[in-house]
This record gives structure tokens, C-alpha cells and sequence, in this order.
């Protein structure tokens, strides 16, 4: 077994301070920095073009023979899959499909030049779709008259929908921007992965709901907001006998051979050069059947119908719908750039590049904005879409441009072959597509092993989610995230460390068997920082620990004080050879006298008193005080990060309440930046010193075994090892756990134990 041996002198801070000179850094003024910010030359321009144009650096190194091809391949494979997935999505939106074709469109040419990832394909995502069609619905429903908005006056229901769309898609991308001007890319870090997991899978819940009524063939209204989705199967059941059998079974049929040829693509991936474009078959299959049989007519099947050959002119977006659609569209901004950052982020570790979050804020913002203004709706990233675009070998952003050149050649001239489309196709391509989504509920029962608090997270954003509507379960979801962590760091396990025996290390005592506990001394670890959530529960696990309340004995004492000199001056009490001797036989009772209460809590004073008392001895005249048998603890502070000003007079009080008590108070492995702050805030005093401070847990443990030495009469010779270490010239080989305290109370005259 390999071994270390390490021979130095015992370190304190204040000592580690004497003998290592720190190196004084210049801290930069805030002046500084604001000066710096606003300093331009040659590098930092190139920098910021570079920075806001990565598309720049990336062609620079474009490798032109190996990449074009594998660029060209992934971009008509995608392309294909935008296509069908911009008009599926547009029904989860709740405009006409259409529209999601110029989603597929314009967006993707603007990330082009200004987005960070080389795989991901920008587009229509079902989730995102699904919260806009929320929107949508509530402001133009489907039964009644639409929400009052000037600008609606002469438009028809679909343009009202599609001016609602674009409107609050441009105000998600001004979110959107705006977060990556102000360089807090950081926020996606509150969504975790356990919070993203179950409002996706709420999502793919509603969504799976949303197109029951295109694979059933009915008339359903869009409905949003609490327990929509339960009204909504509501009404699907209750006009469940006038169901399109022609619809029911071609999205059976549709489901069915794409389910199984996907996982024909998953199983296989390794030997297929290019995945099977599956929907992209069967939709074609679709339209023909659908055409050459008129499903439309002779099946009353509901079908795309016309597609606009072109593009529509752009539109400028309604400020009113700005202020009804507010709320809704900021966890829109979010979820949208949380869903496609995780994705790009998985890509560029898979190849190797870096991503920049707030420069994907800035992409996806402008994307929407533009978008927005061409009458596209919220554009994110779609997983499988992006799949496909990576899978079919795309190596850059190049691929993403020529699948939106695809999508302009269906919007200009071939988008009438897609008129006789069933919807119920569409439908069944969103929902066996949910299945990666849906799947996500397994992670339940290994959440529930190994994390509870995450696994409660997942529960209640997907339960709220669902129940509530996306929005509303988001911010549910956040908050019991926010909740655990404030729940984590307020209710840390702390713990009592002992030392394993013959080595420097200090765990867990009810972790291991072969330990070794100084008698008389603790050793309280807190994994967490200090701040005014949990100051008092570290107190309460501090008196836990030490096994007494210091600010209870204390009291006690004084009052044990006030009682002897009571008697003292009663002459009920004599000074002896032996110590003082009680001479009254009748019974005493210990002082009421209520008056200084505040001295209570003060240091005990014996000046007064011809003898200082061991208040571990037994006391004369009945007088009751709590033993501690703790002289020593050792506060680990190697886990806390911060302690603000309501922990540091908690501490303080804490501190000093069993320095009162003769207990001597260590704090080992404290942050250099913590004890700056110490200093700062005033915290040492007379009785709080800084000389507690010590560089390591064994410093101190050391320390204290130096000035409370082993009671050789009450112990054999030591046969564990802490560790070999030189203390003043001695050589300490091991203490017993068996040591005795030993401390006496010196008289003020001859020494004498009371």
C-alpha cells in the first residue's frame, strides 16, 4: 500500500499567517471595469464580430470536399422531415398548417449567421407550438366572439389567430434578446433536468390530447387555460359514437408503420447509412390515397386544403396583444431556449466545439423577431428533427439552410401536392413522435431511489403542468425546485466527525466501526452555507451535538452563583481546610431572586468569591448545575461557502455562549474570504478570538491534545495511532479515548475544589 508521511509544525491561521507571507493582489475598482468595457481596439472588434457573427469562424475552416456532401445529404433529409413537422405543429398552434412552413423557413435562415451550434435544426417545436396555440385559443376561441383587440376589426378568425401568433412570438424573441444583451444566459440553469423532464412529459400529455380530436375526426373547440385538458377529453367523449372511422384507421395505420420502422432506425442506426425518412413516406402515401379516393369528399375527411402559393407580406405586431400575452410569453422565451440550448449543448460535446448560451439568447431572439414579422410562430428546436440533422452526417449550419431551401421550394411551387393531406396524418405523426417524450415517466421510480426531493419536483411540475396548463405548471414547478434547494441548504445533515483510527482523516462517527473519539471533545460539521434560513437550525444541531444547552448551564451557573453568595453572607457557608463547608442544617433552596435578569447570561465572576468552582463536582447545599463533560469543539467549516450578517450573530451569540461555559471553540478549514469578511464585519472581540482559527481539523485536533494531555492514571499505554506528529518538542505517538477531564478550578487563595 502506498504511503505519505508529512512532518511540519502545527498551524493555527494566525501561526500559517506568521510564516507565510500572502501575495497582496490589486483589486480592480469599479472604474476599472467600466473603463475596460468601454475600451475598443483591432482585437476586441474582431472579437465581437467573431462573437456575434460565429458563422464567420466556423466557415473560415470549413473543410469544403469532406464536409459539402454530408451537408447537402442532411439538409434535403431535413428539409423533408421541416416540411411535415411545420405543418403537423401548425395544428398545435392552432393555425392554418400552412404557417408552419414559414416557421420552418425564416428562422433557420437568421440562426444561420448568428447562432452558436453546427447540428441543431431551428424550427417548430411541439411544446413551444402547444403554448402559443394556448394563446391563441384564449384570445380567439374557437366558439364566441374573440378577446377585444383593436386591429381585429375586418380580419377573419384565421388572420386574427395568426396576428395573435406573430405578435406574441415577437415579443418571446424581444425576451429572448434582451436576456442575451444583458448576458444572463445563466437563467437556463435554474430549469434542471428533473424540472425540463416532467413539463416536457405534461407536454407531450397535452399534446397527445390536442390531437385526439384530428385523429378521431372531430369537431372539438381549442380550449386553454386549468383543467383544460380535462374538459377537453370531456367533450371528446361525449361525441365519441361520431367518430371518422376512414380517420380513425389511417392514423392507426399511419402509427403503426412508423412506430415500427423508427424503431427499425434506432435499432439499426450503426448499418443504415441514412435513417428511413418514414414520415415522409407514409405522408406522401397518405396524399396519394387521399387524392385518388377524395377522402375529403367522399369520406368527409378533413384535409389541409389550399396552401398559398408564396410568401405574405409582412406584418407589424399588435402592442395590445403585447400586454394580454405578457405572462404567457415569458416562459415561453424560456422553455424555447432552455429546449434547444440543452440540445446544442449535448451536440458540441458529441464534436467537440463551443457553444456561447448568451449568444444563442441573441440568436433564437432575432429569429423570433423576424420570424414574427413574416407571420412564422415561436421557433425553437425540435429533438427528433435535430436527430435527423446530425444522424444524416451534417457537419455545419449549412445543412440547416439548404432544409430551409427545401421548405421554399415546397411553400413556391410544390405546396399544392400536400392540399389533399389528411390531418389525421399529421396527427399521427405528432403523436408517435411523442414517444421519447412520454417515456420520460420511467425516470419515476429511479428518481424515487436515489433523490426524493427531485423526484417530488418531477411530480408536481408534470402533475401541474398537465392540471394547470403549461404556463401556470412551469412556474409551480420552478417554485418547488426553488423550494428543495431552499429546503436542502436550510435543513443540511449535518454530523459528529470522529477519527479514523492511525490516520488524519475525520468522518461520519456512525459511519465507521474503527474510530477513534478524544473524550471531551467534538468535532460538528454543517455541509452547507450559513445564512438566515438555517442559523437556528444549526444552533439546535449544535446543542444536539455538544449534548447541553450552553445558554440553559450557563443561566444555571449564575444562578448557582447568586445562591452561594447568598449563603456566604448568611454565614451559612464557611471556608474550610477542606473547602467551603455548609453549617446550616435546614433545607436551601436555590435563588429566586428574578432582578439582572441580563446578568444571567454573562461570563460566571468569582471575584467576590474566595474560591473559583469545578462545576463538574458534586456542589454543597443541594445546588444543581448540568455537568458538560465537553472541553473542546471543533467547528469543519470546509463546506461552507458563505455566511451572511444574520449567521454571523448567530454565530457569534452561539460562539460565545459555550466559551462561557469553558468549553474552547476551534473553527478549522474556514475560506480565506469568509474570515476576511470576519474581520470586516467586527466579529472578534475579547471573548471571540482569532486565534481559534486553524488550518486543518488535525491542526487543531493536535492542539487540543497538546493542551488537555491523556490522564495517564485513569488510561494504559496508547495503543492507537492518531498520527506521528512534533508538538513542541514532543513527540506525540497516540491518545487514549479513554482520557478523564481533569480540570480544576483554581482558588483565588491555596488551590481548592469545590
Amino acid at each position: 500500500m502506498k504511503q505519505y508521511v508529512v512532518t511540519r509544525p502545527l498551524y493555527s491561521e494566525d501561526a500559517f499567517a506568521d510564516v507565510h507571507e500572502k501575495i497582496h493582489r490589486h483589486h480592480k475598482t469599479v472604474r476599472h471595469h467600466v473603463k475596460q468595457y468601454f475600451t475598443c481596439d483591432l482585437k476586441r472588434a474582431k472579437n465581437a464580430a467573431l462573437s456575434l457573427l460565429p458563422f464567420i469562424g466556423w466557415m473560415r475552416i470549413y473543410q469544403l470536399k469532406e464536409w459539402l456532401l454530408s451537408d447537402i445529404v442532411s439538409g434535403v433529409s431535413t428539409g423533408l422531415v421541416a416540411v411535415l413537422q411545420g405543418l403537423a405543429y401548425s395544428l398545435l398552434a392552432s393555425l392554418p398548417p400552412w404557417y408552419g412552413l414559414f416557421t420552418a423557413f425564416f428562422p433557420v435562415i437568421v440562426y444561420f449567421f448568428l447562432g452558436t451550434s453546427r447540428h441543431i435544426s431551428v424550427g417548430a417545436f411541439p411544446v413551444l407550438s402547444l403554448m402559443v396555440g394556448a394563446v391563441v385559443t384564449r384570445l380567439v376561441p374557437d366558439e364566441g366572439p374573440p378577446v377585444n383587440i383593436t386591429g381585429f376589426e375586418g380580419l377573419t378568425s384565421d388572420e386574427q389567430r395568426v396576428m395573435v401568433a406573430a405578435s406574441v412570438t415577437f415579443l418571446m424573441g424581444i425576451m429572448q434578446l434582451a436576456m442575451g444583451l444583458l448576458q444572463v444566459g445563466f437563467i437556463v440553469m435554474y430549469l434542471s433536468d428533473t424540472l425540463v423532464s416532467g413539463f416536457t412529459t405534461a407536454a407531450a400529455v397535452h399534446i397527445l390530447v390536442s390531437q385526439l380530436k384530428f385523429v378521431l375526426g372531430l369537431v372539438v373547440p381549442g380550449l386553454s387555460g386549468p383543467l383544460s385538458i380535462v374538459y377537453t377529453l370531456e367533450k371528446i367523449f361525449v361525441q365519441i359514437e361520431k367518430t371518422n372511422v376512414c380517420d380513425l384507421v389511417t392514423s392507426i395505420l399511419i402509427m403503426v408503420v412508423v412506430f415500427i420502422v423508427k424503431e427499425i432506425n434506432d435499432r439499426y442506426k450503426a448499418k443504415l447509412p441514412v435513417p428511413i425518412p418514414i414520415e415522409v413516406i407514409m405522408t406522401v402515401i397518405a396524399c396519394g390515397v387521399s387524392y385518388a379516393f377524395n377522402f375529403r369528399v367522399n369520406y368527409k375527411v378533413d384535409v389541409v386544403g389550399r396552401i398559398p402559393v408564396g410568401y405574405e407580406s409582412p406584418m407589424a405586431p399588435n402592442m395590445q396583444i403585447f400586454g394580454q400575452t405578457a405572462v404567457e410569453a415569458f416562459p415561453m422565451a424560456i422553455v424555447g431556449f432552455a429546449v434547444a440550448f440543452s440540445v446544442a449543448k449535448v451536440y458540441s460535446v458529441k464534436h467537440d466545439y463551443i457553444i456561447d448560451g448568451n449568444q444563442e439568447l441573441i440568436a433564437f431572439g432575432a429569429s423570433n423577431i423576424i420570424g414574427a414579422a413574416f407571420k412564422s410562430f415561436a421557433a425553437s428546436t425540435a429533438l427528433s428533427r435535430s436527430a435527423v440533422q446530425e444522424s444524416t452526417g451534417g457537419k455545419t449550419q449549412i445543412a440547416g439552410l439548404l432544409s430551409a431551401l427545401i421548405v421554399m421550394v415546397v411553400t413556391l411551387a410544390i405546396g399544392f401536392l400536400l392540399e389533399p393531406l389528411p390531418k389525421s396524418v399529421l396527427g399521427a405523426v405528432v403523436i408517435v413522435n411523442l414517444k421519447g417524450m412520454l417515456m420520460q415517466i420511467r425516470e419515476v421510480p429511479y428518481l424515487w431511489r436515489r433523490d426524493r426531493p427531485d423526484c417530488v419536483v418531477w411530480l408536481v411540475t408534470c402533475l401541474a403542468s398537465i392540471l394547470l396548463g403549461l404556463d401556470l405548471g412551469l412556474a409551480v414547478g420552478l417554485g418547488m425546485e426553488l423550494l428543495t434547494v431552499v429546503f436542502r441548504a436550510q435543513f443540511p445533515r449535518c454530523s459528529v466527525l470522529a477519527n479514523i483510527t492511525g490516520t488524519d482523516i475525520y468522518k461520519d462517527r456512525k459511519d465507521y466501526m474503527s474510530i477513534y473519539e478524544p473524550e471531551g471533545v467534538k468535532i460538528f460539521r454543517i455541509p452547507s452555507p450559513i445564512f438566515f434560513a438555517n442559523i437556528d437550525f444549526f444552533r439546535g444541531k449544535l446543542v444536539e451535538a455538544v449534548g447541553f444547552n450552553p445558554l440553559r448551564v450557563l443561566r444555571k451557573r449564575n444562578k448557582a452563583l447568586r445562591t452561594i453568595r447568598k449563603l456566604l453572607k448568611k454565614g451559612e457557608l464557611q471556608m474550610t481546610s477542606k473547602g467551603l463547608l455548609l453549617t446550616s442544617s435546614g433545607p436551601i433552596e436555590e435563588s429566586e431572586d428574578e432582578s439582572n435578569m441580563e446578568e444571567l447570561d454573562q461570563p460566571t465572576d468569582f471575584k467576590d468569591l474566595p474560591v473559583q468552582v469545578n462545576w463538574n463536582s458534586e456542589l454543597p447545599a443541594n445546588i444543581q448545575v448540568p455537568r458538560v463533560d465537553v472541553h473542546s469543539l471543533i467547528l469543519d467549516f470546509s463546506a461552507v461557502s458563505f455566511l451572511d450578517i444574520s449567521a454571523l450573530k448567530g454565530l457569534k451569540a452561539a460562539l460565545k455562549e459555550l466559551i462561557r461555559v469553558e468549553v474552547e471553540v476551534y473553527i478549522v478549514a474556514c475560506d480565506v474570504y469568509i474570515q476576511k469578511k470576519l474581520h470586516s464585519c467586527m466579529f472578534f472581540d475579547d471573548e471571540v478570538k482569532s486565534s481559534m482559527f486553524f488550518l486543518t481539523l488535525h491542526d487543531a485536533m493536535l492542539h487540543i491534545l497538546e493542551k488537555h494531555p491523556v490522564n495517564s492514571e485513569n488510561t494504559k499505554v496508547c495503543e492507537k495511532v492518531i498520527t506521528t506528529a512534533t508538538i513542541h518538542g514532543n513527540q506525540c505517538n497516540g491518545v487514549s479515548s479513554l482520557r478523564n477531564r481533569d480540570k480544576f478550578v483554581h482558588v483565588s487563595e491555596p488551590e481548592t475544589k469545590f
